[in-house]
């Protein structure tokens, strides 16, 4: 049994491929600045590490599905496209008109189309994925899954903005939250490590990479979340803001005569951790950081304090929890990082192994000391393998049967 799995961006396309059998990935792959005659695309035989590429200008999501394809076929990967049992295709933006994973038919791309202005950078790429997937061969089954399912379990005092009623009846504006597929998985993944059923399980989650957000989670189900209406609320991110004080906009369009749409794009791709230290990668501000560069340093801790607010906010509300679970780039892989968050959370039970911490394994872990309440884990997300988890579920109960 064999499931591909799709993240279309507005200039890429990542594509992993699954022997859903043994849950492993056989290969990966990216394609990237599609429309431009740098384009790039890459497949990765994971077994063997062998790497299969192609370069000239890729026109379009169409031209980038072909190339996925002949790639697929080079790298013997595939023989035919027979092979595969489901595509799952992740979008970010599901409101609250999708509370699972769905089979993809025009009815549901209609809708996907329709929640574009609440996702305008990300809708419409997953939409040419899928219609470029089904063109090519609309017998094989495609599934959508939604960052924005696990989200669906916040209370509507979580969810609710207090603006007019009016701004939510009759545009939805409401939070609705990101990386809720990670969120899932990562959790998931926490309680097996712990030997706790999901469903008594609390914990906070922190997806730390380029793109970050933070999940409390109280029984397995997701209570509260820091990304919004759309993933620029939350957190101090790689190109995002975050968290501001909404009096900033109409303040710069009167006195520095900038447009919405000019602020929109400030804040999404010029603001975050590139705004203060000049790069939005954490391991060039660290290494800034160690050369004495003051601007470096208050990106990193601006970065941490955020974090940290969030923890304290949400440990107020889930009460007693089992664990902090750090994941994504950063949260997997910078120890530094880590160590500064839980630093001055011992008063929560949060107590860090500095050592088992410094440790880079690449794989599940708990890095918090024995004595401790609450345990620090890491968990490496894999999103697609989750996508794809649910892609089998759903194709299997659309046939009534296990897929062999």
């Amino acid at each position: 049994m064999k499931i591909l799995v799709i993240n279309s961006g507005s200039s890429s396309i990542k594509f992993k491929l699954y022997d859903m059998q043994n849950k492993i990935a056989i290969c990966k792959g990216l394609i990237e600045q599609i429309g431009s005659k740098n384009s790039h695309a890459k497949l990765t035989v994971l077994k063997t590490g062998e790497n299969f590429e192609r370069s000239g200008e890729i026109e379009n999501h169409g031209a980038g599905i072909d190339i996925m394809n002949e790639l697929l076929f080079v790298s013997h990967t595939l023989k035919s496209l027979d092979e595969i049992d489901g595509v799952g295709h992740r979008v970010v933006q599901g409101a609250d008109l999708f509370d699972d994973a769905v089979l993809i038919d025009e009815k549901v791309m209609k809708t996907i189309e329709e929640l574009i202005p609440l996702a305008p950078l990300h809708n419409p790429a997953h939409l040419a994925g899928m219609k470029e997937t089904l063109k090519v061969r609309p017998d094989i089954p495609n599934v959508a899954v939604f960052d924005t399912v696990f989200h669906q379990t916040m209370p509507k005092s979580s969810y609710m903005y207090p603006l007019p009623l009016e701004f939510y009846e009759k545009y939805k504006i409401r939070r609705y939250g990101a990386h809720g597929t990670s969120h899932n998985f990562v959790a998931r993944q926490g309680a097996k490590i712990l030997g706790i059923d999901f469903d008594k399980f609390s914990c906070i989650t922190l997806h730390l990479g380029s793109g970050a957000s933070v999940a409390a989670i109280k029984d397995g189900k997701c209570i509260d979340t820091s990304m919004g209406l759309t993933p620029l609320e939350g957190l101090m991110m790689g190109t995002r803001c975050g968290n501001i004080d909404p009096a900033i906009v109409p303040f710069l369009m009167k006195n520095a005569n900038l447009s919405g749409e000019e602020i929109d794009t400030i804040m999404n791709k010029k603001s975050g951790l590139l705004a203060i230290s000049g790069t939005n990668d954490m391991r060039e501000i660290e290494a800034k950081m160690d050369a004495g560069d003051e601007n470096a340093k208050l990106a990193f801790d601006m970065f941490v304090l955020r974090i940290k607010k969030y923890i304290g906010a949400y440990i107020a509300i889930l009460g007693e929890i089992n664990a902090i679970i750090f994941t994504a780039g950063i949260g997997e892989n910078d120890a530094r990082i880590r160590e500064a968050v839980c630093s001055g959370l011992e008063i929560f039970g949060i107590r860090m192994d500095k050592n088992k911490n410094s440790v880079p394994l690449g794989e599940p872990r708990w890095v918090g000391l024995p004595e401790t309440k609450v345990r620090i884990i890491i968990v490496p997300t894999d999103e697609e393998l989750a996508i794809a988890e649910d892609t089998v579920r759903v194709i299997e109960n659309l046939n009534g049967v296990p897929l062999k």
